[in-house]
């Protein structure tokens, strides 16, 4: 005998759907889950402790495996939870497991150095828009490079969580990752030999402050004025919203009389006011979004590119980016990690005298910064810039220098990372000796008589000067037109002619003798 079971759905009643729908609900909310920042290709940093973290339901206990290391953690009443494995060794693929009353598994995970990108376009710039975009694709094969990049957002508050993921570097996926955090990361593997995982959070146009903890704003009164213009932008953009209704009817009687007389109806969109709170140039914006929700992934030390947009209070930034790095060492709590700074590439005309460069002058805040931090470190762009494009193509320099830097500073290498740098300078006569650090294998002009040093007497009046290179760090400067010199500059222009390097072939970091008053003095 066949038996047929039949079964009739019926409906809910509410109740029963309510109570269903809760229990859904509260099963999705009792995965475990981890931040974005954890996922297959990942790269975990060696030699340090690793934080792992996520979300789980409230209680409830979370175990993440590494080979045969274990940790364990359990859930906060707000349902987050964090291990910290023990340091680990380079190598890999390995599995990342995370148990709780579900189970995540990461798949080909390598463990290497990992350090953070970012800055503002000079650093978002990709590989197809940089030289050689076919060539570097075409020789991106390298599985080992790990590349991440952080979607832009905006937030009021440090942000719990980010969007992005993992890719294995290869020919299909380099092209639109950071040219110069690709060729960073690319000099770095060659010379560990170990992988090397890059997060890339950078977007173009943005002010440093964008990328600084508010409390440091608020803390000095040199960087408090950026708050409180920004307030003042959020009370105008308040009161405009408040006259809406009557831009709208005045923009009636505009359509109307448009229409009427057979012209184009102006857009009714011009009536809203763009809000402050959605702009990149918030401060402390960007850090809520795109650099808080990083933290505290493990990683080595960060490379920033940046500095166009902050030019014109180029003064201020000698105090903005400190307090900037110091931000992010705090959140990150490992210490004072390494800070790779590239300084300003030459761009726009060149200047037929000597004067005054806000961009001389963000250089020198940059270069300060360096010189002020035993853990920072200075690449030069000032040589490989192009005076018609604020995104010079060749970024594989930049990467390069910025390696070198990495290498010596951070890896304790053997390698010159620096040109030379200006350390002090006598007077005997009229001419101005200058002694230079870094000149590694002796000083030397670049094609030809040394170019774009310029001397001033008493009179503060500049004026072009012979320069000779005279022993292996030292370079004489003289003019016909200063008898008692009392300072020098160097390369102090938007974009200097300029060509003294030292025997590693890097050129000499911009500089001045003088504390005179800049052109960005006392510009908040």
């Amino acid at each position: 005998m066949n038996l047929r079971l039949r079964c009739v759905a019926r409906p809910l009643s509410a109740p029963a759907l309510l109570l269903g729908l809760a229990l859904i609900g509260s099963a999705a909310r009792a995965d475990v889950k981890l931040s974005p920042m954890f996922g297959d290709h990942m790269v975990l940093q060696q030699g340090a402790p690793v934080p792992v973290w996520g979300t789980a339901a409230a209680g409830e206990q979370v175990t993440v495996t590494v080979g045969a290391q274990k940790a364990t953690a359990t859930a906060d009443e707000l349902g987050k939870w964090q291990v910290k494995l023990q340091p680990l060794t380079a190598g890999g693929p390995l599995d990342v497991t995370v148990a709780g009353k579900n189970t995540v598994t990461l798949r080909d995970v390598l463990v290497g150095e990992v350090w953070v990108c970012s800055g503002q376009s000079n650093m978002e710039w990709n590989v197809n828009l940089s030289g050689n975009p076919e060539q570097e694709r075409a020789a991106a094969n390298y599985p080992s490079i790990r590349m991440f990049t952080v979607k832009k957002a905006v937030a009021g508050k440090p942000a719990q969580t980010l969007e992005g993921s993992w890719e294995v570097c290869s020919p299909k996926t380099v092209g639109n990752f950071s040219a110069v955090g690709y060729f960073f990361g690319r000099e770095l593997h060659k010379a560990l030999n170990v992988p090397v995982g890059l997060v890339h959070t950078s977007w173009g146009g943005t002010p440093a402050e964008a990328w600084t903890e508010r409390s440091a704003l608020e803390a000095d009164g040199d960087l408090k004025p950026m708050l409180d213009r920004w307030q003042g932008q959020m009370a105008q953009f308040n009161e405009r919203l408040g006259r809406i209704p009557q831009l709208v009817e005045k923009w009636k009687g505009e359509a109307e009389q448009a229409e009427a007389q057979g012209r184009p109806v102006p857009p009714m969109i011009n009536l809203l006011p763009q809000d402050p709170r959605s702009s990149p140039h918030r401060p402390s914006g960007l850090y809520n979004a795109m650099i808080a929700p990083v933290v505290p992934y493990a990683m080595r030390g960060a490379i920033w590119y940046q500095g166009e947009s902050n030019a014109g209070r180029a003064e201020q930034y000698r105090k903005l980016l400190p307090a900037m790095i110091k931000t992010w060492r705090t959140a990150w709590g490992q210490g004072d990690f390494p800070f790779l700074i590239v300084s300003l590439a030459n761009f726009m005309a060149v200047a037929p005298e000597p004067g005054d460069s806000d961009w001389a002058e963000l250089r020198e805040a940059q270069a300060m910064t360096a010189a002020n931090d035993p853990s920072s470190g200075l690449a030069m762009a000032i040589d490989i810039g192009d005076a018609n494009d604020i995104h010079p193509k060749n970024k594989q320099e930049v990467g390069r220098r910025l390696a070198l830097a990495a290498l010596a500073k951070t890896y304790k290498r053997n390698v010159p990372y620096s040109g030379p740098v200006y350390a002090s300078m006598s007077v005997e006569g009229d001419k101005a000796v200058l002694k230079f650090k870094h000149a590694d294998n002796g000083l030397a002009a670049k094609d030809g008589e040394l170019k774009g040093f310029a001397i001033a007497g008493e009179d503060r009046k500049w004026v072009w000067a012979e320069a000779k290179v005279q022993g292996a760090d030292t370079v004489v400067v003289r003019s016909d037109k200063v008898s008692k010199p009392v300072a020098v500059r160097y390369a102090w222009a938007n974009n200097p002619v300029c060509n003294l390097y030292n025997g590693a072939g890097l050129p000499a970091v911009p500089f001045r003798t003088d504390d005179w008053p800049g052109v960005t003095a006392g510009k908040k």
